[in-house]
């Protein structure tokens, strides 16, 4: 049965943006609502917790930001229960506990227990020597039995790298947070779609499935074929012209090879209507697909450029069945608000680039740069510029000496230049779950190569390369949020209870397994 009938979410979104169709606003992640609840000891003034409380709601106001106020006060388990009850009535998806004095480790914990979605802790920094004596709360020293108390429940909680502030600190704090809990929250509600087996010989693309689960991700698996069918069944879908002159649009000056258009545009509306159509108790959907061999010989097309647009529009189509990439990706979509992409961290740069066009301009070694690349699947608005190629590659071997066919449909340019992120959440085949975070840029350097391009720079390249990208075994797809987003991300991992997260180590920090007679 034809799905293409009825008006869904995704498409209704899709073509509010202004010309090009480059994407300013993520249309699949959540809308944070938060809320703040006071919390204090019977034997502190609990006017001291709601008078601070009411410090820090001004203090992110004047942010320009907003966040609900909890008038409940908690107490004891009764004022939880209230507090827990109220806040849910507000619709809040996140949480502060915020200890105004030294705070009440049952009660406040039971909160966090019992509230769905994520929480952070956070305290208050005591004002002033006048009314020390008073008016102290001690939530510093509280902050410690919060924090027991949360272990030994096994609850998760997010606890700034220093928890206790003033109130405008403490609106920094929040603000902070914000970017991480609609990560939680994101994957609480997100499903994973996946078309095809991996690639034969991408072992590296192995997902374990379990501990998507612990994250709270389902996942949906299908063959190339379910989507070969659906494919056909938008043969002459009446949304098609709209959908390539909104390409025509975006492409430009680039719209090198207008003939796959029709297809493309066809691949496009079927991967949005299977999202609606089978998103089922999740709010929100990423693609993991497998895009090479067979895809070429019966599409007829690379889907690099759909790939590319979906993910431009907070939707990640990952290549090569890349489950925990496409997850990646969700994750820097939800803290950067903005378009990532998936790389492979491909080749080295050649040290005649290097002496032309880096060293003496920026101060990274040879070895602190590589090339990432992927065919083209990476957004036009983190493009340089931007055409409608074919895959080089796999012209090669399927359609060699001839006039590109059905390799056609990258996006190729060079990565506009930039701070970047690269990172990945990663399960072991042994289901261990570990994780990466580095950050870097893309550096003004043409790449005189082909497909979705940059020349990178991360510090200490070379060694975060060996001792964590090789030593780990990490597979060679990295995802890249453009903008530094380490300290979120990093969160984000320990949150979801992460214990193996790595990071390019400064040049004084030895790694494990580097061997300090190699320096």
């Amino acid at each position: 049965m034809k799905t293409y009938n009825t008006t869904i979410s995704f498409m209704t979104k899709l073509y509010i943006f202004p010309k090009k169709g480059w994407v300013t606003k993520m249309i699949n992640v959540p809308n944070v609502k938060i809320g703040i609840v006071a919390v204090s000891r019977d034997c502190f003034p609990m006017s001291l917790s709601n008078s601070r409380r009411a410090a820090v709601v001004a203090a992110y106001r004047e942010k320009g930001l907003d966040i609900y106020e909890c008038p409940i006060t908690i107490e004891n388990e009764n004022h939880m229960l209230n507090a827990l009850a109220d806040v849910n009535e507000a619709e809040c998806n996140a949480l502060v506990v915020y200890l105004g004095n030294f705070g009440p480790e049952t009660s406040e914990t039971l909160l966090a227990k019992n509230f769905d979605g994520p929480v952070m802790f956070v305290g208050a920094a005591e004002e002033s020597t006048s009314i020390l004596a008073d008016e102290r709360g001690d939530a510093y020293c509280g902050m410690l039995n919060a924090s027991y108390n949360l272990a030994l429940r096994g609850i998760r909680a997010y606890i700034p790298e220093y928890p206790v502030g003033t109130p405008a600190e403490v609106a920094d704090m929040i603000e902070e947070f914000i970017p991480i809990a609609k990560a939680i929250i994101g994957l609480a509600n997100l499903k994973i779609i996946s078309f095809g087996p991996r690639p034969q010989d991408f072992l590296a693309c192995n997902a374990p499935i379990k501990p998507l689960y612990s994250f709270g991700v389902e996942i949906e698996e299908n063959s190339e074929l379910d989507l070969f069918a659906s494919f056909n069944e938008h043969a002459n879908d009446p949304r098609i012209p709209d959908v390539i002159k909104d390409m025509e649009e975006e492409l430009g000056e680039g719209n090198k090879m207008p003939g796959i258009l029709p297809k493309l545009a066809q691949y496009e509306l079927t991967l949005l209507d299977w999202a609606e159509a089978h998103k089922g108790a999740k709010e929100f959907v990423v693609f993991a697909n497998k895009c090479w061999p067979s895809f070429q010989t019966q599409f007829g097309f690379v889907p690099c450029y759909v790939n590319s647009r979906l993910t431009g529009r907070g939707i990640p189509v990952s290549c090569e069945v890349d489950i925990y990439g496409a997850l990646s990706e969700y994750l820097g979509i939800c803290v950067s608000n903005d378009a990532v992409t998936l790389l492979d961290i491909n080749n080295t740069v050649p040290a005649d680039m290097y002496e032309k066009d880096i060293k003496g301009k920026f101060n990274y070694s040879l070895t602190d740069t590589f090339m990432g690349f992927h065919c083209g699947n990476t957004p036009s608005n983190k493009l340089s510029f931007c055409s409608m190629k074919n895959q080089k590659i796999m012209a090669r071997s399927l359609e060699p000496d001839q006039e590109p066919n059905i390799t056609r449909g990258t996006l190729e340019g060079d990565i506009a230049p930039g701070e970047i992120t690269f990172f990945r959440l990663q399960s072991t085949a042994d289901t261990k779950v570990r994780a990466y975070v580095a950050e870097g840029e893309v550096l003004p350097v043409a790449t005189h190569s082909f497909g979705s391009i940059g020349v990178f720079a991360i510090p200490e390249m070379k060694r975060f390369y060996r001792h964590v990208l090789i030593q780990k075994n990490y597979p060679h797809h990295g995802a890249v949020a453009f903008g530094h987003f380490g300290k979120q991300l990093f969160e984000i991992f320990k949150y979801l209870g992460v214990t193996d997260i790595s990071f390019n180590q400064p040049s004084n920090m030895l790694y494990p397994t580097e061997n300090p007679f190699c320096r």
